[in-house]
């Protein structure tokens, strides 16, 4: 007795089915991946923002979940309503010096604090704030 095999059974349809799955998988995470992506630069930037040694805001700011905070600067609350550009938080963080001549604010860029990287993770915690 010959049993019939379609042309569905073989190794290339397993194959092929196996690319799809890859495929889809891939699409669905990219929606995911994004969305995790950011989450995962503010906890960085939360990291650095709190790291005595990078950022240090709190030496100078109130930050919600930060201990020891200073009172020199503002505290940083409702971030993204005050600062909706991105740029404009990204160019304080940077270098506030261009912005207010007369700031005690570090150029955390112009003086290679931080790097761009580090600024922009910064940038995205402070947005959540």
């Amino acid at each position: 007795m010959t049993i019939a095999r379609s042309h569905t059974d073989g190794p290339m349809a397993r194959r092929t089915a196996a690319g799809i799955f890859a495929a889809l998988a891939l699409l669905g995470s990219l929606g995911l991946s994004t969305a995790a992506r950011a989450q995962s630069a503010a906890s960085e930037g939360e990291k650095i923002a709190f790291d005595r040694s990078k950022g240090n805001c709190l030496t100078c700011h109130e930050i919600k979940g930060g201990t020891l905070a200073g009172s020199i600067g503002p505290a940083l609350t409702d971030i993204k309503s005050k600062y909706p550009d991105r740029n404009e938080l990204i160019a304080i963080v940077t270098d506030e010096t261009k912005r207010n001549p007369q700031t005690v604010m570090p150029p955390f860029g112009r003086n290679h604090i931080l790097t761009d990287k580090e600024i922009s993770a910064v940038v995205d915690f402070l947005q959540t704030l």
